[in-house]
């Protein structure tokens, strides 16, 4: 909003400082976004390993510091967006210390993992605390507590891991994905030419305006 206030202003009021501040924000914008690109196709596998250690990081932290479940209730909006648990797997809550039950037996998942949809068993979701699922509908109703929200791990829970959840959505929102960024950097060159355009007729207006003067 301010980018467009900046443009809006030097285009109304004919200042070439606020046109030539515009053109070189939007360039750089530009260039980032191209260097970004370039990085995360050129860097995706280090990147891949570098999200998959911060999303380990997190499931391992789980509830460990209820003061500060900022990221734990994000990872848990992400396994119930996309119908996941864990990251490989849902064995990756087994290590857990959180989660982890005096019956060395019997294994503990959080309920973002559970999958309402292989029972019609929906009670579940009433214990649910974490504050992004009360947007989700009725069955997402949070309550306010900061207790745990566990399932045994032999359940209805999600078996698919969110790694390959998240890639396939990915794959399947590609060319979304793709199109959004190549509307987003026409439109950024379009400004740019744009706002050069319109520095050289202002010369041209002001070299009018100095002969008649």
């Amino acid at each position: 909003m301010g980018l467009a206030l900046l443009g809006c202003v030097g285009a109304l009021k004919e200042l070439r400082c606020l046109l030539g501040l515009y053109f070189g924000i939007l360039l750089l914008l530009f260039a980032m976004q191209i260097t970004l690109g370039i990085l995360i196709s050129t860097q995706r596998t280090r990147l891949e390993r570098r999200v998959k250690d911060i999303v380990m990081e997190t499931i391992q932290r789980y509830h460990a510091h209820p003061e500060e479940s900022a990221a734990e209730e994000s990872w848990d909006y992400v396994q119930f967006q996309l119908r996941c648990c864990g990251w490989n797997s849902p064995r990756d809550w087994f290590s857990v210390p959180s989660l982890s039950s005096n019956d060395s037996e019997v294994h503990r998942v959080p309920c973002s993992c559970y999958n309402s949809s292989a029972s019609n068993d929906s009670a579940i979701f009433e214990k649910l605390s974490f504050p992004q699922f009360s947007r989700l509908g009725p069955l997402a109703r949070p309550r306010h507590s900061t207790d745990l929200c566990l399932v045994p791990a032999n359940s209805d829970i999600y078996s698919e891991g969110c790694a390959r959840s998240l890639q396939k959505w990915l794959h399947n929102n590609l060319i979304s994905i793709v199109g959004i960024c190549l509307g987003v950097g026409l439109l950024e060159l379009s400004f740019m030419t744009l706002s050069i355009f319109l520095c050289r007729n202002l010369d041209q207006v002001y070299d009018r305006l100095a002969r008649y003067l």
